[in-house]
This record gives C-alpha cells, sequence and structure tokens, in this order.
C-alpha cells in the first residue's frame, strides 16, 4: 500500500465559521452557546486504555493540542472498554453538538454512532480502526504494519540460522471486531509465507495482555512447549507472550515482534525479549486527522488517493521498525522517556549500550 496523501479542495468559509478561531477547548469541556449552535465542535472517542497506553499518553494529547491550536474546541473522551459506555459519550456529545467526529471503534460501537451521527449531518473520521459507516479513514498504513513484523520474525530465525519454512511459529493476533487486525495478520502472513512460514498454532486474536499470555500457554502446551519464534501483533500481548516465555526459559532465545513502540515494549527490546516492535509515531496519525477535521469544519472537501474495499477514502501514514539500535529514536521523537525506559538497574545498563538517554 502506498502513502495516501491529503489533497484539500479549499472552499468559501463562512464569516461564522471563522469567529471560532479564538476558542480554546479541554477534553472535558463543553463548547460555548455559540459553538454549539454553530456545531463546530470536534468530537472524540478514544477506545479504552487496556489494549494499549497510547490512547491516553499520546492520542489524547495530540489531537486536542491540534483542533484547539486550529481554533476549535475539543470534546476527547474515553469509552474505557465498555460499548455501553461508549453509546452514552455518543450521545452526550451529539446532544451538546459536534461538527464533526473522529472515533476509534472498539467491539463495532462506533458503527451505531456513526448512524446517528451522518443522520444529523455530521461528518464522521474512522481514527485508527476501519468500520462501517465512516466518510474518512486514517491510520496508519496497517497491512504495512504487519509485514514489517512478520520481517522481523523471518529475520531473527535467519540471524539464529533456522530456516523459517522449517521452524514452528505461533501467530498472536489481535481482536477480531477490530479490522486493523486483519490487515496486521494479512501483511504479516505476506512476509512470513514467502519465507515459507505456516502457523504452527493460531489462537483466538484478543488485545489483552493476560487472555494473550494465557492462549499462548495452550498454544505452547499443544506443540510439546517448544516453538521457534511468536508473531504476535502488538506490544501488550507480546509482554503476556514474553510472561510465559520466561516461565519456560526461551525468552531472549527466540523471537518475539509487537506494534506500539510503548515503554514495556522497548523495555523488552533492549533486555533481548523482544525482536523489535514497529513505531507508528501518533502525532503523524494525530496531526492528519487533525488535518482531516480541520478542513471539514471549514467547510472544505477532502480527498485522498486510495480507498478501503468499501470505498471509503483512506488517509495513510507511514510506520516505522524499531529494534534495539533505534529505540533512541522514539524518545527522541518524544513518544517515550529515557527515565521511563531505563528504570532498572539492568535495563539502565541497556540503555547505555543502544545509546538510549
Amino acid at each position: 500500500m502506498k502513502k495516501s496523501s491529503i489533497l484539500l479542495a479549499a472552499a468559501v468559509v463562512g464569516a461564522g465559521a471563522m469567529l471560532l478561531a479564538g476558542c480554546s477547548g479541554t477534553s472535558s469541556s463543553s463548547s460555548s452557546g455559540s459553538a454549539a449552535a454553530s456545531g463546530k465542535r470536534a468530537c472524540v472517542i478514544l477506545p479504552d486504555s487496556a489494549s494499549s497506553p497510547r490512547w491516553e499518553n499520546f492520542d489524547r494529547k495530540y489531537l486536542t493540542d491540534g483542533l484547539q491550536a486550529a481554533g476549535f474546541t475539543a470534546d476527547v473522551q474515553n469509552a474505557q472498554g465498555d460499548t455501553s459506555k461508549y453509546a452514552t459519550i455518543a450521545d452526550q456529545q451529539l446532544t451538546q453538538g459536534c461538527g464533526v467526529m473522529i472515533l476509534t471503534d472498539y467491539q463495532g460501537a462506533a458503527v451505531g454512532v456513526a448512524k446517528k451521527a451522518k443522520a444529523q449531518g455530521i461528518p464522521v473520521i474512522a481514527y485508527d480502526r476501519s468500520f462501517t459507516g465512516s466518510d474518512y479513514y486514517v491510520s496508519f498504513d496497517n497491512v504495512q504494519v504487519g509485514k514489517l513484523e512478520g520481517q522481523m520474525i523471518v529475520d531473527g530465525l535467519k540471524k539464529l540460522g533456522k530456516d523459517p519454512a522449517s521452524s514452528t511459529v505461533v501467530y498472536m493476533g489481535g481482536d477480531p471486531t477490530d479490522n486493523n487486525a486483519a490487515m496486521f495478520r494479512t501483511g504479516a502472513n505476506d512476509a512470513m509465507s514467502a519465507a515459507g512460514i505456516k502457523p504452527a498454532a493460531e489462537p483466538a486474536g484478543v488485545w489483552d495482555q493476560s487472555k494473550s499470555a494465557t492462549n499462548f500457554q495452550q498454544a505452547l502446551t499443544s506443540l510439546g512447549g517448544k516453538v521457534d519464534a511468536v508473531w504476535v501483533a502488538n506490544d501488550t500481548n507480546a509482554a503476556g507472550v514474553i510472561s510465559v516465555l520466561k516461565n519456560s526459559f526461551q525468552a531472549g532465545q527466540i523471537p518475539v515482534s509487537g506494534q506500539d513502540a510503548s515503554v514495556v515494549g522497548l523495555q523488552n527490546i533492549l533486555l533481548g525479549w523482544q525482536s523489535g516492535t514497529v513505531y507508528k509515531p501518533v502525532k503523524d496519525e494525530a496531526d492528519a486527522a487533525v488535518k482531516v477535521a480541520v478542513a471539514l469544519l471549514n467547510g472544505q472537501t477532502v480527498t485522498a488517493d486510495q480507498k478501503l474495499a468499501d470505498g471509503t477514502p483512506y488517509i495513510s501514514v507511514t510506520p516505522k521498525s524499531v529494534d534495539a539500535t533505534t529505540v533512541e529514536t522514539v524518545v527522541s521523537a518524544g513518544d517515550a522517556s529515557a527515565s521511563d525506559i531505563c528504570n532498572t538497574a539492568e535495563l539502565q545498563a541497556a540503555c547505555t549500550k543502544y545509546g538510549v538517554k
């Protein structure tokens, strides 16, 4: 998949919209009466805090800051892994008035919200996760994310002198209700199958560290306790897998993939327990979403040079692969801090070795 560009066709912007240039907002604030009446608020719903620390640590800040800098009020809420709460938040936001909605889906909850929003003439941006009924989709190139993960496994096996085609590889994917999980799996399988890899076991996908650990333990047991590599869809799930590998004294001896460049993921990479992670600079994705949202709030037309299978315009952002030698790039970008990562004597030594500061 190629990186998409955003083409903004400028339209005549009414004076009323420009009056909002001085407005500001917070994640819990409501707009002023005039802003609510005109619908010039950006309403954002994030999915949870458990699947990844990114939502609260980064997305909330970057989306809020970007929308406020453009002169609009940002109402950013988190459903905390509860579909009922997701719907309630949406109803409250729609009652107050939204000029645009930016939704990260959680188990299909965004679909119903999108229907309500569009019935009111409010454009909907699917953020990070695609779902039926959105007007635009802004995310990283998810198939490429999977390809980078799959290549970590192939390269890791070759580095150990193992033939990928004859290796025992377990696939640990994400929650099937998240459309991105399928794209991650497609990309990863493209890279691994090209090297002759077939899944020796593939438990049901989840976005949950504890469940991932349980599922992997069962898969490992079914394989007689031996595995050559584990493709894991994200760092949170990888932490669960690594906990099991530690118990079986295999941690650090087999390739394990991940994504999100979370603090725990970066620590596991520095300690040699995880091969790498796919770094998705959240600010890049948030900036792309803000650019689309602001264009819509200003009455402009947004087009993209690629589409999803259902025809939804897709604005994609390029991910990056990170290993121990490039962890510092995440810190330099401000998406992690050395003080959080290098918080034990063992990690301090690893940080010194790899120049993380």
